[in-house]
C-alpha cells in the first residue's frame, strides 16, 4: 500500500464516509458524491452526444482510435454521479487509444430498477449498428456501474444478442441484498461505506423490487456464457465480497475471471489515479486486459 493511498483512505474515512452516513436527503447524497472539476487532457477530444437516443459523453483519442470501442458505465449507487464525475476513467481509456462512450443513464429515485439496465441495453443496441460488438467492443464499470455492466450482459445473453468481448469491473456492486461478509468485517476499515449506506442506496434504486432479482443483484444470476471478466477490489472495502464471490461464481459457470485483491486502497481508487499509484496500475492492467479480448 502506498503512502498516498493510505492518506487518501484516511481522509475519506473521516470526511466523505461521515457525510454519507448522516445525509438526510438524496440531494445531500448526490452532493457528497459529486467530484470536483477534472480537466480533460489536451490529447483527448470530448464530445457530447447520444447513442440511440440515450444522452452521454464521448471521449476520443486525438491521435486516432487504436484499440476499439469501450462502453463505460459509471458508478454512484444508481442515484448519483454522471459521465462528468467519471471523466478520469473515460479520459484514461481514451488516452490509451479507446473510443469511449459513457451514457448518462437515468437514475433513482426518479427512475428506478430496471430503468438503468434498459438504458444500457438501448445504448448497446445502438452501438451494434456501428461496430461488431463481440469482436470490437468491450465494457467497463465501477461500483454500481460494475453491477450494471454485469446485469446488462446477463440481460443481453438471455435475449440471445451478442455480448461484448470482455469486461473490466472495478469494485462492482453485485449484491443488493447486502449480504457479503465484508459488509460487517470492513465496517470500520472501509473508507466510504457502511452496510446501512449500501442498504439505503439499494432501497432508492429498487423501490420495493426484490433485491435478489438476478438483474438487480447479478451475483445471483446464471453467469454461463458471459465473456472474460477482470475484477479489481480492495481488501478493506465493504464490497470486497461482492467482487470475490462474483469471481468464484463466474469460474464455476465456466467464465474466465481474473480477480485481484488490492491492499489498503479505498473503494474505486482508480478514479484518483493522478494521485494514487495503485490507481494507475489498476487501470493499466484493465486496459491491457480489454485489448487482449478484442478479436481482430
Amino acid at each position: 500500500m502506498s503512502v498516498r493511498a493510505r492518506a487518501v483512505a484516511f481522509v475519506l474515512r473521516h470526511s466523505l464516509k461521515r457525510v454519507l452516513a448522516h445525509a438526510d436527503s438524496v440531494a445531500m447524497l448526490r452532493g457528497a458524491l459529486a467530484s470536483g472539476p477534472y480537466r480533460v487532457p489536451g490529447d483527448v477530444y470530448r464530445e457530447a452526444g447520444n447513442v440511440a437516443g440515450v444522452a452521454g459523453e464521448w471521449m476520443l483519442p486525438c491521435g486516432g482510435v487504436r484499440r476499439g470501442t469501450l462502453l463505460y458505465l459509471h458508478g454512484g449507487g444508481y442515484f448519483a454521479c454522471s459521465p462528468r464525475t467519471h471523466r478520469p476513467y473515460s479520459c484514461y481509456f481514451a488516452r490509451c487509444g479507446w473510443r469511449v462512450f459513457v451514457p448518462d443513464y437515468r437514475r433513482a429515485p426518479e427512475h428506478t430498477f430496471p430503468t438503468p439496465i434498459e438504458d444500457a441495453q438501448t445504448v448497446l443496441s445502438g452501438l451494434a449498428a456501428e461496430v461488431d460488438i463481440s469482436r470490437r467492443l468491450v465494457i467497463a464499470g465501477d461500483s454500481a456501474g460494475g453491477g450494471l455492466a454485469l446485469a446488462l450482459m446477463v440481460a443481453e445473453r438471455d435475449a440471445g444478442r451478442p455480448l461484448p468481448a470482455g469486461a473490466a469491473l472495478f469494485s462492482p456492486w453485485t449484491d443488493l441484498t447486502v449480504s457479503g461478509g465484508s459488509v460487517e468485517q470492513n465496517r470500520r476499515r472501509c473508507a466510504m461505506f457502511t452496510g446501512d449506506i449500501l442498504r439505503r442506496g439499494a432501497a432508492l434504486y429498487l423501490d420495493g423490487a426484490d433485491p435478489g432479482n438476478p438483474l438487480a443483484s447479478p451475483l445471483y444470476a446464471d453467469l454461463a456464457g458471459l465473456p472474460p471478466l477482470l475484477i479489481h477490489v480492495s481488501e478493506h472495502e465493504t464490497l470486497r465480497d461482492d467482487g470475490l464471490r462474483l469471481a468464484e461464481r463466474a469460474e464455476a459457470a465456466g467464465v474466465p475471471a481474473f480477480v485481484r485483491l488490492w491492499s489498503g486502497v479505498p473503494h474505486v481508487w482508480q478514479i484518483l489515479y493522478p494521485f494514487i499509484p495503485e490507481g494507475r496500475e489498476s487501470l493499466a492492467q484493465a486496459a491491457g486486459f480489454l485489448e487482449g479480448q478484442l478479436r481482430h
